[in-house]
């Protein structure tokens, strides 16, 4: 079979041998959590201490980290949560993720826009904010273009209203310098599955003191805010996922950064018509393309067929592919919005990765064009 080349961490990325081996050794471990037997206790040992572990990776207090089944119920909870009759409104940017950006089907939100960059205009966002926003929720990398998010200004705006300050830190988590403690956040989502944990777990970080109204209902779990028993194994394998990224973080993050502008630069280099849209500030693993008089989707499928494995947006939308909404926000046309592909890196992402990619794309884009 061809080597293929995985290039959609951002969606999920393979799970790390070493969360595989502490998974298996905890799944054969009886007991609920919640139970006060024997076996209870040292299910609630096994993941007391995951709780502690993900805490101090990232700059939290384990009180502060609550599980959940992944980033999208964590941006779930903190939106629901934070909202009230007196303050009805979530303000975000207009580049979330669909877990925050599909809101408005629930809640009032107000969009915030964001500079042809991607990065959020915060002068335009601070007009915006009012009395009767009660959370100001801005990703901190952009899940389809990378950019990085000024979260000392959104935790500004926020606190400047009396608002609560949330961030989608799903694409930052093990690529970027995070601390909750410091980034004076008052909630932040992770997920474990973006960094190699296993699928089905993330964690809603929820500063001390702050209060939410828990959306649901059952056996008061996690403070009382996601009843429902904990499933202790994905608690261990994403502690130990989390404890091998941060360790390999910094020199990690050279390594992607290198990657990404070697593709930005091969690209420029051997396509005519190739727009980037990932621009200064941002991460280390996402590189977002525009081939112009293409359809993502034919660039798409000729990319699987040569062994590349890449996305044209967020996974959570697959399926039902659409000129992204994100692009859109950027100002993009939706031409442009509907013939661009996001390429994600990962630990298995290598240059020779990248090379073979450059390799194929300038048939295929020529191929994808002559069918549009």
């Amino acid at each position: 079979m061809r080597r293929r080349s995985y290039l959609d961490h951002a969606a999920s990325s393979p799970t790390l041998p070493e969360a595989v081996a502490a998974m298996t050794r905890t799944l054969g471990v009886p007991g609920n959590p919640s139970s006060l037997h024997t076996a209870g206790r040292n299910a609630r040992r096994l993941l007391e201490e995951a709780r502690e572990s993900l805490a101090a990776d990232l700059g939290a207090a384990s009180g502060e980290v609550v599980f959940t089944s992944g980033g999208t119920e964590a941006n779930n909870l903190a939106l629901l949560g934070a909202v009230n009759a007196g303050r009805p409104q979530v303000a975000r940017s207009a580049i979330e993720h669909p877990s925050v950006a599909a809101a408005g089907g629930r809640l009032e939100v107000l969009a915030l826009p964001v500079r042809p960059t991607g990065h959020l205009d915060v002068e335009a966002a601070a007009a915006l904010v009012g009395p009767r926003t009660a959370l100001v929720s801005v990703m901190w990398v952009n899940n389809e273009t990378g950019a990085v998010q000024p979260i000392p200004d959104v935790v500004s705006l926020a606190h400047a209203v009396g608002a609560l300050s949330h961030s989608d830190a799903v694409q930052a988590f093990g690529h970027l310098p995070l601390h909750f403690g410091q980034s004076g956040l008052d909630l932040l989502s992770v997920s474990a599955h973006k960094l190699g944990g296993p699928v089905g777990i993330g964690v809603l970080v929820v500063r001390r003191g702050v209060l939410l109204a828990p959306p649901g209902f059952g056996g008061g779990q996690e403070a009382r805010l996601r009843s429902g028993t904990v499933p202790v194994a994905l608690a261990v394998g994403f502690a130990a996922a989390s404890r091998v990224v941060i360790e390999r973080r910094a020199q990690e993050a050279v390594r992607l950064a290198e990657l990404r502008d070697r593709l930005i630069s091969g690209a420029q280099a051997t396509l005519a018509d190739v727009v980037t849209n990932t621009v200064e500030p941002c991460g280390p693993a996402i590189v977002n393309l525009t081939f112009a008089g293409t359809r993502a989707d034919d660039v798409l499928l000729l990319l699987d067929a040569a062994g590349v494995d890449a996305s044209t947006g967020s996974a959570c939308t697959a399926g039902v592919h659409q000129p992204s909404e994100v692009l859109l926000a950027m100002g993009r046309t939706e031409a442009a919005a509907a013939s661009s592909l996001r390429f994600s890196f990962g630990p298995d992402t290598t240059t020779q990765a990248i090379d073979r990619l450059l390799a194929v794309l300038p048939g295929i884009v020529g191929q994808a064009r002559k069918a549009h």
